[in-house]
């Protein structure tokens, strides 16, 4: 019964959070680590740990190939460089600082490493799921970085465990090609996974099949990586970029229109659970510590944050100058960002599920069968981290954004009515060719000429507001809103009165809520 009892649990969690958070004007991720904090305090819950392979093998794949779907990769190339420096250098720098500073708290310096690699990658999820008040280009940027970072951090993490159980050599050689591997490896296993998975795409017709190929491809691909000691986080990016930027030439409508609701309440539910059982790990941590172990952790955690951070944005700008200093091309002075920026970059560097999920995954015993030093003190501390993270950089956030004083990005809407405009005119210049090809009569092509030329008009009037067309255009959409809401409410009567059946109803209805979500589209919960 604990399995049911812990899904109940969590799903009423998930749904209170979700209701609560916007009333409290809480973070949604804060709001649920606190829930998962006060859940791990129930006593019939006290025993419930989180295995790092529930994180790593089921919910990493999924999430990660979810945001390399939507990942923009027209900025991921703009600003490779940057990416490649953040998700790389970065993350040994921070990993080596983090160490550095838990060492001079009396850790020993493979556990500190330990520590260091568990802490040095930024969240995914987290990132996407707080950085929702950055500017689009900081959000791009954010998002294409704790993609790719979490590569980085896995093979210095497995590095230091090797080297602390006495495993794994070090030596700079070695480590090196340890790097190399996980990287090429990785993205060869998800280049070899995404052919195949687009070719069978294209054959497809069923949506449900579309869903479950869609699910199928990310496991795969870290299956792939993972078995030859690749980077199977990678591996999983790479597959989902190469399918995003190649499906829309071959996927169908239907498998879209059921697919993406799919994947963001699929993702929004992942989301959520990670967030609740990052809590829930956080009061079983602290009972597996003395007093005195306890006191040292809480500060050995406090001053990993602030090496965080700190160390974050002295990258940021350090980096920004030396790239100034060696490249003086007139493009790259273009892409240049102010230190306003930087600061709201460097404090935008969450951690989450990832880090813990790591620092679980340590072994209990060593190669001679005596316990890993200080695991528990690792688990605790990491788990700290992240509650800081989310906190404090989290509470800091929205303030912090509203001191740079970031312009505003209008580019979005603004390649929106250039897409919606050019699709428009082309499709009225082409009208006559394909009605000929269809055989369509004149009468059906006018009609549709008319209303090809009155969107034409109502996306020039968009930016203004004020355009007759517009109006009018409002003042139809809310007549069909409430006449749609009529039908609904007369179908429902006929169903009552047992006039039709109930799957009568059920296709009906979807057929008017099609209808309503194209006249009146919803976003998902983020």
């Amino acid at each position: 019964m604990i399995g049911l009892e812990l899904v109940v649990v969590l799903c009423a969690a998930i749904l209170l959070c979700g209701v609560l958070a916007p009333q409290l004007r809480i973070s949604r991720p804060v709001l649920l680590l606190a829930c998962g904090i006060l859940v791990g305090l129930i006593p019939s819950l006290s025993g419930i740990r989180l295995e790092p392979d529930v994180v790593l093998l089921l919910f990493l794949p999924v999430l990660l190939y979810w945001e390399s779907l939507t990942a923009s990769l027209r900025s991921i190339r703009r600003g490779l460089r940057g990416v490649v420096l953040v998700s790389t250098l970065l993350v040994i720098a921070t990993a080596a600082a983090a160490a550095a500073t838990a060492h001079a708290f009396g850790l020993p310096w493979g556990p500190a490493w330990v520590l260091g690699a568990a802490v040095a990658p930024t969240d995914a999820t987290a990132v996407a799921a707080l950085g929702r008040l950055l500017p689009q280009r900081s959000l791009d940027m954010l998002k294409a970085e704790s993609l790719v970072n979490d590569g980085t951090a896995l093979v210095v993490y497995g590095v230091a465990v090797g080297v602390t159980t006495g495993g794994e050599r070090l030596g700079g050689g070695h480590v090196g090609w340890l790097f190399l591997f996980a990287y090429v490896g990785g993205a060869a296993a998800g280049a070899l996974v995404a052919w195949p998975a687009l070719y069978v795409l294209r054959r497809l017709t069923d949506p449900v099949l579309s869903i479950v190929l869609a699910l199928l491809t990310p496991f795969t691909a870290y299956l792939l990586a993972e078995s030859v000691e690749a980077s199977g986080v990678l591996a999983v990016v790479v597959c989902g970029l190469i399918v995003a930027r190649v499906a829309p030439r071959v996927s169908d409508a239907a498998s879209r229109t059921v697919g993406y609701p799919f994947f963001s309440m699929a993702t929004y539910l992942l989301n959520a659970t990670l967030f609740l059982l990052v809590g829930l790990e956080i009061p079983s941590a602290v009972r597996d510590l003395s007093s005195t172990a306890l006191t040292t952790a809480v500060v050995i955690a406090l001053a990993v944050f602030a090496v965080l951070v700190a160390v974050r944005i002295a990258f940021l700008f350090l980096s920004a100058y030396a790239i100034r200093a060696l490249d003086r091309r007139p493009e790259q002075r273009l892409r240049r960002m102010s230190h306003r920026y930087r600061i709201v970059g460097g404090l935008s560097g969450f951690r989450g599920a990832v880090s813990l999920a790591v620092v679980l995954s340590v072994p209990t015993t060593l190669d001679d069968g005596t316990p890993f030093p200080d695991r528990d003190t690792l688990v605790f501390v990491t788990a700290c981290v992240i509650v800081l993270t989310l906190v404090v950089q989290g509470a800091l956030l929205p303030a912090v954004v509203r001191w740079a004083d970031l312009p505003a990005e209008t580019s979005a809407e603004e390649e929106l009515r250039l897409a919606g405009t050019t699709a428009t005119k082309d499709a009225l210049a082409a009208l006559d060719t394909l009605a000929a090809d269809l055989g369509t009569g004149p009468q059906a092509t006018d009609q549709l000429r008319q209303e090809l030329q009155l969107h034409l008009d109502l996306l020039a009037a968009e930016p203004t507001g004020n355009h007759p067309a517009l109006r009018q255009a409002t003042d139809i959409t809310t007549l069909r809103l409430a006449v749609i809401a009529h039908k609904r409410a007369t179908v429902i009567r006929l169903r009552d009165t047992q006039r039709i059946d109930d799957s009568v109803l059920q296709r009906f209805q979807a057929r008017l809520d099609a209808e309503e979500q194209r006249l009146a589209p919803t976003e998902p919960a983020e």
